[in-house]
């Protein structure tokens, strides 16, 4: 197994990985993004995020995509979005060596801490991250305003105030 940087010629297998991630998460419409929009937003001259991937046999089997973020408590940090695994080598060391080298980056870049999501029902990945000594919050709860919800927001909303 070889764990590198991510090129802009892996994203067609990138975006494959991620749409594997939204059908096990159970949203497999909800990709929207596109081969290009990897391409534009992670290798021009100010990249949005980072991607590690994991090859096996010159094949991408998995990828941890993250990038940085600042804590008004802690400074810099690093925001893993997705560690993606293939279904058929789930359980072969490939996510253990994408986290290990997340958390590799951390240390490279001093960062002081690495932040992610996990869902509730995800037993197993909570389970794993939770032995490698990760801490998995209960009491915080996630917020979101989608793409709909900012334009109601600025159409109508935004008027009151």
């Amino acid at each position: 197994m070889n764990i590198r940087a991510g090129k802009k010629e892996d994203m067609k297998a990138v975006l494959s990985l991620i749409q594997e991630l939204a059908e096990f998460e159970k949203e497999p419409d909800a990709v929207i993004v596109t081969e290009e929009d990897l391409i534009r937003d992670g290798f021009g001259d100010h990249p949005l995020f980072h991607v590690f991937v994991a090859e096996i046999n010159s094949e991408i089997v998995g990828i941890a995509l993250y990038y940085y973020r600042y804590s008004t408590w802690k400074g810099k940090i690093i925001h893993l979005e997705d560690l993606v695994v293939k279904n058929n080598m789930r359980g072969k060391g490939v996510g253990y060596a994408l986290y290990s080298e997340i958390i590799k980056q951390a240390q490279r870049d001093k960062v002081k801490r690495i932040d992610w999501h996990v869902l509730d029902w995800n037993t197993p990945a909570i389970d794993f991250y939770e032995k490698t000594g990760a801490k998995v919050f209960s009491e915080w709860q996630l917020a979101q305003m989608d793409e709909a919800g900012i334009a109601d927001f600025t159409e109508s909303r935004l008027k009151q105030y």
